[in-house]
């Protein structure tokens, strides 16, 4: 039993991770239940108070580990969990008003550490939700900070942050699936796809930013051994279905879509580009027809993510964002979830925080601090 020589960071000896002894226990996962089941057969709730009050004692310090529970041979099965999710789901089960309660708490902690449960467009292990609190729930998202860990990196004017995607495809895709982002940019999705095992597809209609892009993501690490490919093309024209056959792929199931908030930012002279719409009317049409085209290759009964600001222009708020979200409503998909995202600072305004401040007290407006990602889901074929 490793007993005197505990450090801060150790190894878990069947997946070599660093294991940080502040926040994560490594437990022998055998003995662990097996104690646990002895407790489970207990009648009195006091005793099994006192039980699991040595658990959590080990669990606390493991130089007290009387029972075992830390040790960690090569012969024994081994399971990481978070330590306070532990402590908690302990400390339930000894606060517990009676013995039916307590052993209902037992068999849920038991659950969680032998049963895998997910559904059927993730991998989020179900019976240890708990362990997932930095995936957001909520309809407001305040991000402080992009993420520039890795490849990702924020010089690409108008690139959303990786956050976004991150997000998105652990909550609604499995390793190995397929993405697609329509309006890849610099490569941010395909980075994410590389980092959590997903293949993925970018369709980029400038053939500088697809160097770029390509620069990007095959800087990112791929050991999940996925496949990415970025594809110079007009979305609005492109034949999805055919260029997904030709890779010998059916279906996609995920999409993902950050186009120009209209003229916002001026991408290109390129005709095609949407930033050079000439109305908002046209602009829509425009995005229109890339909703069209890819509605086919998504798989039924998964998720599309639109990310898309409003534009103030000549005295009047634009309400862009809902108009591209009914554009979307319009070909059959269903409206799951609007999601509210901050932003304090764009390269335009960097610079210019009491110019803005200004021009909002003079003009009567409210200064952008918010982005819209409207989630959609496909029910019909």
């Amino acid at each position: 039993m490793k007993d005197n020589n505990i450090t801060l960071f150790d190894f878990d000896s069947d997946s070599d991770k660093k294991t940080n002894w502040r926040t994560e226990s490594i437990i022998n996962q055998d003995m662990f239940l097996e104690v646990l089941s002895k407790i489970e057969q207990l009648n009195e709730n006091n005793k099994v108070k006192f039980e699991i009050q040595k658990i959590i004692e080990a669990i606390i310090n493991p130089r007290k580990d009387s029972l075992g529970l830390l040790n960690i041979s090569s012969n024994g099965d081994t399971a990481k969990v978070n330590k306070d999710i532990l402590l908690e789901e302990l400390n339930q089960i000894a606060d517990s008003q009676n013995i039916e309660r307590a052993k209902y708490y037992i068999t849920r902690l038991k659950k969680s550490l032998t049963e895998v449960k997910t559904s059927k467009i993730n991998d989020l292990n179900l019976n240890r939700w708990k362990e997932y609190d930095d995936i957001l729930t909520e309809s407001l998202w305040v991000l402080d900070k992009r993420d520039k860990s890795g490849a990702h990196n924020a010089g690409y004017w108008g690139n959303f942050i990786p956050q976004i995607p991150n997000q998105f495809l652990r909550r609604y895709t499995k390793q190995g699936e397929w993405v697609l982002d329509a309006f890849l940019g610099s490569g941010t999705t395909l980075i994410e796809c590389k980092r959590l095992g997903r293949n993925g597809i970018g369709v980029e209609l400038l053939p500088e930013v697809v160097e770029i892009a390509n620069k990007n993501v095959s800087s990112e690490e791929n050991k999940f051994n996925v496949k990415t490919e970025v594809i110079t093309a007009d979305s609005t024209e492109l034949n999805f279905k055919q260029e997904l056959e030709k890779r010998n792929i059916k279906f996609v199931q995920f999409l993902i879509m950050h186009p120009p908030y209209w003229n916002i930012i001026k991408f290109s002279n390129n005709k095609k580009d949407l930033s050079n719409a000439r109305s908002v009317e046209e602009f829509l049409n425009l995005f229109g027809k890339v909703v069209d085209n890819t509605y086919d290759i998504l798989d039924k009964g998964r998720y599309f993510a639109v990310v898309i600001g409003d534009k103030y222009s000549q005295g009047e708020w634009i309400p862009l964002a809902f108009y591209t979200m009914n554009e979307v409503l319009k070909r059959g998909y269903i409206l799951k979830s609007t999601i509210i995202k901050n932003f304090e600072e764009t390269k335009g305004k960097v610079n210019q925080k009491e110019l803005w401040r200004y021009r909002a007290l003079v003009g009567g407006f409210y200064i952008f601090k918010h982005e819209y990602i409207f989630l959609f889901k496909k029910v019909k074929k």
